[in-house]
């Protein structure tokens, strides 16, 4: 190894210098800002748990991402968190333990030993919203809601949101009597959107005609839930047992596009991301020109009983980095005052005065040359802004 090949950073690892540091920085308050004013209290888990708790419930996808270590006290195995939402989970189960509806908002660093794309950070800046308590559509609603909103927000333009539903998916396999081994295959024929080899697949492996033609109306259902009403009534018909969690997706699409006219939206119940972990509604944003979502998240019902106490939860998250290159907010500039160095009381408290008013003042060093709007400048005796 190098001299300079010590200090190169491993891939997917990136550090973050001015002004783009400043810009990130300056989002983070503006969106936690929004997310409190929408009545989601702040919470920061710790960055380093046992892995027994850190990886609860949310299967081998993120076990594989996340870095483990062994805690020297105790000898046991500890995890860098790759994921808030379950730490958040464990919160709201055990240490705030609330009645009725929480809501919590988080944002920080979190780490993949893998990258989840070629395009995502091993260290993302997470930051999300989680909401328990409410299993009905109208928490379904309110967190892609606030997630849209938080979108806009940051200033991103012609969000795409795409809707899926984990449900409808269980609810075939079960009627069905699928085994484990046959729902990841047909989980992973699914995840091609190859209509063609999944039809080819379930009448294979499948000798019930009725639910032979279900999964191949399933394998087809990608487009604008009023496109695929027909296909929606048809599945529900072959399969009744599916039709509460279309009913489900039907309705919170409805009620998003009163709430966001300009925003496309799209029904995907192909979609089966998180499917070990997530057990109903699923959704995610895209813009145009990046390839992966810029925001995702869904339904965890299951999670909170892996902590004791089982409670509907649903919640997204967003790496705040992409938000912010990606974004178009305006940022907010302060004005730069330069000082002369000097051991003058009077200046110190001049000094103050300019920087308890929001602006940034730099002391000229050895009448180091400092690039700025104003000067404090001494002047009958007192310390007083001039233009530069």
């Amino acid at each position: 190894m190098t001299g300079a090949d010590r200090w190169l950073l491993p891939d997917g690892i990136d550090e973050i210098l001015p002004p783009q540091a400043r810009r990130i920085e300056q989002l983070r308050r503006h969106l936690l800002d929004y997310l409190d004013a929408c009545g989601y209290d702040f919470v920061i888990p710790p960055a380093l748990e046992y892995l027994d708790s850190l990886l609860t419930g949310t299967g081998k996808d993120l076990n594989l991402r996340t870095f483990k270590v062994t805690d020297q006290l105790s000898g046991r195995m500890m995890g860098l968190s790759a994921d808030t939402t379950p730490q958040v989970a464990r919160i709201d189960a055990h240490s705030l333990a609330p009645e009725g509806i929480s809501r919590l908002s988080y944002c920080r660093t979190v780490f993949h030993a893998k990258s989840g794309s070629l395009l995502a950070s091993r260290t993302p800046t997470q930051i999300g919203a989680e909401l328990y308590g409410e299993a009905g559509i109208e928490a379904d609603v309110e967190i892609i809601s606030v997630m849209l909103s938080l979108l806009q927000q940051a200033g991103l333009e012609n969000v795409h949101l795409d809707l899926g539903n984990v449900g409808v998916f269980r609810a075939l396999a079960r009627v069905a009597g699928l085994t484990d081994a046959q729902q990841t295959e047909l989980f992973d024929l699914l995840k091609l959107k190859c209509a063609t080899d999944t039809q080819a697949w379930v009448a294979r492996e499948l000798n019930d005609a009725r639910l032979v033609e279900a999964f191949s109306v399933l394998a087809g259902l990608q487009g604008s839930a009023e496109s695929l009403a027909g296909a929606f009534d048809r599945l529900q018909a072959l399969v009744p047992e599916t039709a509460e969690e279309i009913g489900h997706i039907r309705s919170v699409a409805e009620r998003l596009a009163k709430r966001f006219p300009a925003t496309s939206m799209m029904c995907d119940l192909t979609e089966l991301r998180g499917y070990d972990y997530h057990t109903g509604l699923v959704f995610a944003a895209y813009v145009p020109g990046y390839g992966d979502a810029v925001a995702q998240g869904g339904r965890y019902d299951e999670t909170g009983a892996d902590f004791g106490r089982a409670r509907p939860a649903t919640g997204f998250s967003a790496d705040l980095k992409v938000l912010a290159r990606l974004g178009r907010r305006t940022e907010s500039v302060k004005q730069t005052v330069a000082a002369p160095s000097s051991d003058d009381p009077a200046l110190w408290q001049a000094i103050q005065q300019c920087r308890s008013q929001g602006m940034r003042v730099l002391v000229q060093l050895n009448g180091d040359a400092v690039e700025c709007d104003q000067r404090l400048q001494l002047l009958d005796g007192k310390w007083q802004l001039v233009n530069a």
